[in-house]
């Protein structure tokens, strides 16, 4: 939102949305109807598979905009999208968003850019997940939603952990009692607290800092890294 000027902002029409818990933004299937600005909580995008289980395969924080398949020509989700942090935000309709693309302006170079930055957290996240162990995959798991979140404490299940990193619960558990006896998380009752950020970050591999330089900087998109 702090990027769009105040003409945008008119054009667009933009509501305040509370984001609860378990908040579903976006369901495979179902048409997208709406574009969301969060301003603060963090989503989560999931694969979800016939069985039952999903994968997360993208994460919303601070001034995302999700939605935007729509504007490339999406008309009905292929992902799950919903609240993991409560937060807020605004929403517009799809219709005054394509308009507001259409113009060419700011607005759509925000979204091409914020698109791009999606895809290298995508791509980075797969690679990661086949090169890195789980240790490595949760620590940066763990920096990157208190990065998007703006905070170092939050509510997330084991079994929740388990479903966005494609791992069994007795994984999660045994690797979260590992980062806990280094000092560099506490975890009681489904609350994290991450007690050591610069810890933490030595324990992640690379990916962590691709990818929070790029979500970061999205609207600049001109100063990656590679470590």
């Amino acid at each position: 939102m702090n990027a769009l000027d105040a003409d945008t902002i008119r054009r667009l029409a933009l509501k305040p949305v509370e984001f609860e818990v378990m908040h579903e933004i976006e369901f495979p299937g179902r048409p997208i109807d709406q574009v969301y600005f969060l301003e603060e909580g963090m989503a989560s995008m999931t694969a979800t598979f016939k069985d039952g289980d999903q994968v997360e395969v993208g994460m919303f924080g601070f001034e995302s905009v999700i939605g935007i398949s729509a504007l490339m020509g999406t008309k009905r989700s292929l992902n799950r999208v919903y609240t993991q942090i409560a937060g807020h935000g605004y929403s517009t309709s799809l219709e005054a968003a394509r308009t507001e693309f259409r113009l060419g302006g700011l607005f759509q170079d925000l979204v091409l850019h914020y698109v791009q930055a999606q895809l290298v957290q995508a791509m980075q996240s797969a690679g990661c997940n086949a090169k890195h162990n789980f240790e490595q995959r949760l620590a940066r798991w763990l920096l990157i939603c208190a990065d998007r979140a703006h905070s170092n404490s939050f509510k997330m299940s084991h079994e929740f952990l388990a479903d966005m990193l494609g791992a069994g619960r007795p994984t999660v558990t045994i690797t979260a009692g590992i980062l806990k006896r280094k000092g560099l998380i506490e975890y009681s009752r489904g609350k994290i607290h991450i007690l050591d950020v610069p810890g933490l970050a030595a324990t992640s591999c690379e990916c962590y800092k691709i990818i929070k330089n790029h979500l970061d900087n999205y609207a600049e998109f001109d100063s990656a890294i590679l470590a």
